[in-house]
């Protein structure tokens, strides 16, 4: 019953439309079907042994990440769903539905949507796959360090056939990757210091953000060790994963609040298939034209950055030196995803005039 669950709502998802699903029923892709329970994970010997390479372990890890921590995120505003590290889950469900955590290489079944077994399959070969390792096993593991999952819990990654490179448990990815870990131990305890701090929320909040990017900045950067993996896609596809990763460091140095809403927002203009070697953004005829107009901003982004010999990133992080320049920098990234009447020439004036102005 479970596996027809779970092919019924893949396929629901993969008939809506083109467009990248990014929410089921409200919440992430097969958020339902993630345990909220941490002893439902694999465990052998008393050590929790997950499988980072089932969609489903991946998902939980994100699941048990944000109920462990909400109790800390009381200065991220009122009601629920506020917490920042929803972006994640988001990202990884959209990366299911587009196809992307699918073998690229075509040498497996592996992420393919032709059985429940390959469907929650991760493909040790895919670069976005890769990319998300760092981005969900480092914060669980360093979130267990910390004391957020209880006290005495040990952890070991599995490492299916194949599957090499990766570090599994929290000493090994200390050691191969002390930046990433530091940063992400950094930002459990700052959540823990937030609790007691006398700034008022704004401030805490703007703190928090700061912390959680810089982790998430610092885990993408691991990733580089995903490279080579990038050759197993056409060029377009290509092109937009590092275009991808620039836009990321826009979104990093304005302390973007990734909640439910604000992040499933900004990710559902993403495509939602991989872009193959013929297609030409923004002139796409099979995706929307908010898919378009998404991959039209992400190219122009990197290319001004390329052209400009990585200054207007460089400019972008400078102008983002306060709260209210982050906030305005927020509403800025949302007007030149969101609104094509807004002229590129004016978000790059702006932040020559930002930058100038911080110092």
């Amino acid at each position: 019953m479970r596996s027809l669950v779970i092919c019924l709502v893949l396929a629901a998802s993969c008939c809506l439309s083109r467009a990248g699903v990014i929410l089921d029923n409200g919440a992430p892709v097969m958020w339902a079907h993630a345990t909220g329970q941490l002893t439902d994970l694999p465990i052998t010997d008393g050590v929790l042994t997950p499988d980072p390479w089932h969609y489903l372990h991946r998902m939980s890890f994100y699941r048990l990440l944000i109920a462990a921590t909400d109790p800390y995120m009381s200065s991220m505003g009122p009601g629920e769903n506020q917490s920042p590290i929803w972006g994640l889950p988001l990202q990884l469900g959209w990366m299911l539905t587009s196809g992307r955590l699918a073998d690229p290489t075509g040498l497996t079944v592996c992420g393919s949507q032709g059985g429940d077994t390959a469907d929650m399959c991760i493909s040790p070969n895919s670069w976005w796959g890769c990319v998300n390792y760092f981005n969900s096993v480092l914060p669980f593991l360093s979130a267990v360090k910390q004391g957020f999952m209880g006290e005495g819990v040990m952890v070991q990654m599995q490492s299916p056939a194949g599957v090499e490179g990766f570090c599994t448990n929290y000493d090994s990815c200390k050691a191969a990757y002390p930046d990433a870990m530091n940063n992400w131990d950094s930002f459990f305890q700052g959540l823990k210091d937030a609790t007691t701090s006398p700034l008022p929320d704004n401030e805490k909040k703007d703190a928090i953000l700061g912390l959680y990017w810089k982790a998430q900045t610092s885990s993408t950067a691991a990733a580089s060790a995903c490279h080579e993996k990038l050759n197993s896609y056409s060029g377009v596809e290509k092109a937009f994963a590092n275009s991808w990763l620039n836009a990321g460091e826009y979104v990093a140095a304005a302390h973007f609040q990734s909640n439910l809403e604000l992040a499933s927002q900004f990710m559902s203009p993403l495509p939602g298939r991989i872009l193959r070697e013929d297609d030409v953004p923004p002139n796409i005829p099979d995706l929307t034209t908010e898919e378009n107009h998404s991959l039209y901003i992400f190219s122009w982004m990197k290319s001004i950055d390329n052209f400009l010999g990585g200054t207007l990133a460089n400019m972008w992080r400078k102008a983002m030196c306060s709260v209210t320049t982050r906030e305005s920098g927020r509403e800025m990234l949302r007007q030149l995803l969101f609104n094509p009447e807004y002229a590129t020439s004016s978000f790059l004036s702006i932040v020559t005039s930002m930058s100038t102005s911080c110092g």
